[in-house]
């Protein structure tokens, strides 16, 4: 049944069907004519929406955006040759293989898998092309990472985007418990990591499958991508990869908001 539905919202644009149930059931609280967010950190408001800002009920702009391949021409950001000088392509040891990674895998170099980068660079357009069109209707994307090493990167990338980030231990009952902690679920993750640790999936990985919350996740060699909507085979713990995949996410939310902007006043 995972496998069903990872194919379902894999790599097509009926993801939205899912985006829009999680949009009108999410809990709101409506204070002064706008709705505030509330974390689950805390009790306090951190985030006001106007519901008239979002466009949310323009179906003939939405309609439009996605008669496009690529609407917010963000594809050619990506190059073999940038995937390769961030050493996107460096995978683990084929010991720590995941055996569900096989298809993403080019080849072995000195007992290192090597990735595919044709195939990342494929789907890294398709998983930025999504997160534009999240971010073009509004929707809240949530950054998620347990790279220590990482962590100031990915929280500065989702504070200059205007999202957020979640890299510290992970609540249980943060997803799935929403309703008494009083938590706007988000309308995307992005993982820049998808593991606890060498092997242990992050929990939240599992939960946003659970949610059907569509997720981008970066891939490397031992981690299970099928719970994944948008899968991006590559490096996920060289800072050069990290920063390489926070720039372009950065340049696809601001793409996406930016043509919002311009459409609202065309």
């Amino acid at each position: 049944m995972a496998m069903s539905l990872v194919n379902v919202l894999r790599r097509n644009f009926q993801t939205f069907c899912t985006f829009e149930f999680r949009r009108q059931s999410s809990l709101y609280v409506k204070t002064a004519g706008n709705f505030r967010l509330y974390s689950s950190a805390s009790s306090q408001p951190t985030q006001t929406v106007d519901e008239t800002e979002t466009g949310w009920d323009d179906s003939v702009r939405n309609a439009k955006a996605l008669q496009h391949d690529d609407y917010f021409n963000i594809k050619h950001l990506v190059t073999i040759k940038e995937l390769f000088s961030a050493n996107v392509h460096l995978g683990h040891k084929s010991g720590c293989r995941n055996p569900f990674m096989a298809p993403y895998i080019y080849g072995n170099r000195l007992g290192l898998d090597i990735i595919d980068l044709e195939q990342t660079k494929t789907l890294l357009q398709d998983a930025l092309n999504f997160t534009a069109h999240i971010a073009y209707r509004g929707g809240i994307i949530l950054f998620i990472s347990r790279n220590r090493q990482t962590l100031p990167l990915v929280e500065e990338t989702a504070r200059e985007c205007g999202e957020y980030a979640h890299c510290r231990y992970w609540k249980g009952g943060t997803f799935t418990n929403v309703t008494s902690q009083f938590t706007r679920l988000p309308e995307l993750c992005i993982f820049i990591n998808c593991l606890n640790s060498v092997f242990d999936t992050h929990i939240a990985v599992v939960d946003s499958a659970k949610l059907m919350i569509p997720s981008v996740g970066v891939v490397d060699t031992n981690c299970d991508p099928r719970l994944i909507s948008y899968p991006v085979p590559g490096n996920d713990d060289t800072p050069v990869a990290v920063e390489y995949y926070c720039r372009l996410f950065k340049a696809a939310i601001m793409a996406g908001k930016q043509k919002h902007v311009e459409d609202r006043h065309a």
